[in-house]
């Protein structure tokens, strides 16, 4: 399953790394926008195969975050 983003914001924690095994709500990352901290949930679980995002990337809506299997 791929995690994407919903709006331009800016990539202020990653909370995972490749390799983890994650549960439905778990946080991902955490994204900044207008000084607002937005927490990116996992929508299934799984385990995390690629975090495509690093702290202080500006990601566009549609911008791939990360890859959960």
């Amino acid at each position: 399953m791929d995690v994407r983003a919903e709006m331009v914001a800016q990539v202020h924690s990653v909370l995972v790394e490749p390799g983890a095994v994650i549960a439905i709500g778990d946080t991902l990352v955490i994204l900044e926008s207008m000084k607002m901290e937005i927490p990116v949930l996992a929508e299934a679980s799984g385990t995390v195969a690629e975090i495509a995002v690093a702290v202080g990337d500006v990601i566009h809506e549609g911008d791939l975050i990360a890859v959960v299997l």
